[in-house]
């Protein structure tokens, strides 16, 4: 890593206040229990701590695999799928000025100056510094020619805080075909300029697509070859 480049933190803290709402519900999504281990020895005597965590998949910012959806499944988890997918990758950042309705390719291709520069994963930033939580803001989303377009630039990881519209239109569907992995929820985007060197840290979980993760920006990083 440059040792000049500033670090940005792109995910949310998990905390027990966190929920999620299901129509007019609205359930915990991470939520522990502390214990209290007493330790000795003829040397010495201490209390060690430790917990029981229960942690909803899509607490906080969360990423999805291809395997997220049954159908698009590409057999990968978070204990199998490759670390250089999601560590120090190369990263075009698209900022958006708070559009409404439909993203195109137009809109996209105009926020990068039409070109990817060969990136590795892109971020794009509906919604700057008026951040809206992922489940309220479908009333902006990607479009299937946006998707389309991701997907022929050969971007393996995208960090969003815009996906699908109301409609369901398959957008998750299409990028996890092309075996391209999602972040959502995530936090700070206005912060990273258009260019960055973007890791994506999980627990190497056997069975699990789908976590809660942290996300970092590496600004005027290079990656190393």
């Amino acid at each position: 890593m440059d040792s000049s480049a500033k670090i940005v933190e792109l995910s949310f803290p998990i905390d027990v206040s966190m929920k999620k709402f299901s129509g007019d519900t609205a359930r915990n999504v991470f939520n522990f229990k502390r214990k209290e281990v007493p330790l000795k020895s003829e040397n010495i005597k201490y209390t060690g701590i430790i917990y029981d965590i229960f942690l909803d998949s899509m607490a906080g910012t969360y990423i999805d695999l291809p395997g997220h959806i049954s159908e698009t499944d590409d057999g990968n988890d978070l204990a199998s799928c490759s670390p250089g997918m999601l560590y120090r990758l190369k990263t075009c950042a698209i900022p958006l000025e708070n559009p409404d309705g439909g993203v195109g390719v137009q809109e996209l291709a105009a926020g990068c100056g039409g070109n990817l520069d060969g990136a590795d994963a892109l971020i794009i930033n509906a919604f700057g510094k008026n951040y809206i939580e992922e489940h309220k803001a479908r009333k902006t989303f990607l479009t299937k020619d946006a998707a389309k377009w991701i997907i022929e630039n050969g971007i393996k990881l995208l960090v969003s805080d815009i996906y699908e519209s109301p409609a369901l239109d398959g957008i998750f569907y299409d990028l996890f075909s092309a075996g391209i992995a999602t972040v959502c929820n995530p936090m700070n985007l206005h912060l990273v300029g258009d260019r960055c060197i973007l890791s994506v840290f999980t627990l190497a979980l056997k069975g699990i697509t789908q976590s809660p993760c942290r996300v970092i920006a590496e600004i005027n990083g290079e990656k190393e070859s």
